[in-house]
């Protein structure tokens, strides 16, 4: 299975590249909210939130449109998606993006851990 995976937690700085590459290569905007790679700070406990691939999203979709890869990867066929957001509704990490016009998640393109200064973000095959 192919997903992104944090390699060490506690080295995260919140520093926030990540997010914003994510952001800025799907949707053109340095804008959190339209990341698939969310970084939250409380109190100096940052915690790093990436899609699991648990598939919570694709058993939601009452339209068919979330399905998975031979790699293992939940992808979303646009063409399918209404925009409803009720994938987003049951993600456990959160981390799915409502669009303009569809939802979008990640797809473990390791665009966000290339962008790391920490280097602790990895797509991973197992």
């Amino acid at each position: 299975m192919k997903k992104l995976v944090v390699k060490d937690k506690n080295a995260c700085m919140a520093c926030l590249s990540c997010v914003f590459a994510c952001s800025q290569a799907f949707y053109k905007v340095d804008d959190p909210a339209k990341s698939c790679i969310q970084i939250t700070d409380k109190d100096g406990a940052v915690k790093v939130n990436t899609c699991i691939q648990c598939g919570k999203c694709a058993r939601t979709c009452e339209q068919g449109a979330i399905t998975q890869n031979a790699k293992g990867v939940y992808m979303i066929n646009k063409k399918l998606c209404n925009g409803c957001g009720k994938c987003i509704e049951v993600c456990p990490m959160k981390v799915m993006v409502a669009g303009p016009e569809v939802t979008s998640k990640c797809i473990a393109c390791g665009i966000c851990a290339k962008a790391c200064p920490m280097e602790i973000l990895e797509v991973q095959e197992k």
